[in-house]
């Protein structure tokens, strides 16, 4: 009876394995392909007579497809997936195959499950292709938008006015710049001075962080790969910053991290201006003004063979030293006035420094340039809440360097201003009492020691506050601190 319906089975394997939609392909432990279903053969296009009988690695030397699990399901008993393609890859499958096992423990066939999965492919190579039109579209719009603001440094010292005289009249040609200085300084935001200066102005900016990307990846990165050029490629390829940069400005920050592989195709973008994608044995022109950046001494690097001397001198055509800020103490208050804006409105704050602690900031000798100065003004307004701050309330670094200077331990004194229009006595008085109040709320840290201290109660001199700037918008009960 069994026999039977064994026999039964077998008789009507086709018919059943007909019936399934997913495509069907049946081998055997040694490859031979035993069945294929009408849904495999719609799939593939190729009629079973072409396949069944025949050995998988036979099939794939004749090229009806690329790729073949068998070998690998019988060798590890594991199942596996792929992606096989037919012909000229107008065809795409995606395959799942799994091991049947004999009484013995060994594979004894191999079933594989086939989707087409051509549309999903093809719209997904769609997908790509329009993210990177949207990626190039944007980095045109926020240029764009960037041009319609006038780009301006926050500055007024003369080491800093004489650059820009300089930068100017490089900005108006096509020349290769280099930028120089230490960290912090603002090269960047000169390189974008530079590049709003030129008739590239309307053009895409872009900038790379050379030491920001792996040595691994960087050279796809910079030029790009054509199809199939390495393992987890984008199937259609992908540009380089340079292509994307193509009739703009690439600027290439931290140029002395570049790896010296990189320097040797730099420098022949330089010289010919032409690219090659990775993958690619075919040139293309580009047209890229290259800025490039380093806080490093190329001088040594070159000594210690860590940067091309060719490179540095195709580089070095129109070069820019940015001062640091200990140089140039006059830009301190300009900065500090332009981060308050920044991070007040950013935080919905009214924080402000005193005279004495704008003072205070030119004693610094700031090693980390203005990036530093901008980190110290964000820390400043986030951990004060409208507020005039005094020197004795400035990060411990700034605290330390005024040991041997004047003492700033104490508010300014006050010193109001004569009023421009006819304004009472009263209001007069009234307006420099609550100043005073402010500064004792500073000093002493405390609304209930500043009430003690001038014996008055709480309700008393939030009424009086209400009258400072610094305390404009504290309401009684609220600790503004």
């Amino acid at each position: 009876m069994t026999v039977n319906r064994i026999t039964a089975l077998e008789e009507h394997l086709n018919d059943i394995l007909d019936l399934m939609e997913v495509g069907i392909f049946l081998s055997d432990r040694r490859g031979i392909t035993l069945r294929v279903n009408k849904a495999y053969e719609s799939l593939t296009g190729i009629a079973r007579e072409r396949l069944e009988g025949f050995h998988v690695l036979d099939l794939q030397k004749q090229g009806i497809f690329n790729k073949v699990l068998n070998p690998v399901i019988v060798k590890t008993g594991k199942p596996a997936s792929a992606v096989q393609e037919f012909g000229r890859g107008e065809k795409t499958l995606h395959l799942q195959s799994y091991p049947i096992f004999g009484s013995s423990g060994e594979v004894c066939f191999v079933v594989t499950f086939a989707r087409d999965v051509t549309t999903i492919r093809s719209l997904q190579s769609q997908i790509d292709k329009q993210a990177r039109l949207i990626q190039q579209y944007q980095a045109r719009v926020e240029t764009m938008l960037g041009s319609q603001k006038k780009i301006d440094g926050v500055f007024s010292s003369a080491p800093m006015q004489i650059l820009l005289n300089t930068m100017t009249r490089i900005a108006a040609t096509d020349v290769t710049v280099l930028l120089l200085g230490e960290t912090g300084t603002g090269k960047d935001v000169l390189a974008r001075i530079i590049h709003a200066s030129s008739p590239r102005k309307d053009s895409v900016f872009i900038k790379i962080d050379c030491s920001s990307i792996s040595e691994q990846l960087i050279e796809s990165e910079l030029f790009g790969y054509v199809k199939g050029a390495f393992t987890g490629a984008n199937a259609q390829g992908k540009a380089g910053y340079f292509e994307s940069a193509d009739g703009g400005t690439l600027f290439l920050d931290e140029i002395g991290e570049l790896p010296l592989p990189m320097q040797s195709r730099l420098l022949r973008v330089l010289q010919d201006q032409e690219i090659m994608r990775v993958g690619s044995p075919k040139a293309q022109k580009v047209d890229v003004r290259i800025i490039a950046a380093t806080n490093r001494d190329l001088s040594a690097d070159i000594e210690a063979g860590k940067f091309r001397q060719d490179l540095f001198y195709r580089l070095d055509v129109a070069k820019l030293i940015m001062p640091p800020l200990r140089e140039r103490l006059e830009d301190i208050p300009l900065l500090t006035k332009h981060f308050l804006d920044k991070y007040n409105t950013k935080y919905n704050k009214s924080v402000t420094l005193s005279q004495k602690s704008l003072k205070a900031l030119s004693y610094y000798s700031w090693p980390g340039n203005v990036r530093e100065l901008q980190n110290i003004i964000q820390h400043i307004v986030i951990t004060h809440d409208n507020i005039v701050v005094e020197p004795s309330s400035l990060p411990g670094r700034l605290r330390e360097c005024l040991a041997d200077k004047e003492d700033f331990s104490q508010p300014e004194e006050l010193t109001p201003a004569l009023p421009d229009t006819p304004t009472s006595l009263k209001e007069v008085m009234e307006g420099i009492e609550a100043e005073l109040l402010a500064k004792a709320v500073q000093h002493y840290g405390s609304f209930n020691k500043t009430a003690e201290m001038f014996q008055i109660n709480r309700s008393t001199l939030f009424r009086k506050l209400k009258r400072s700037r610094a305390y404009s918008s504290c309401v009684e009960g609220d600790e503004c601190l």
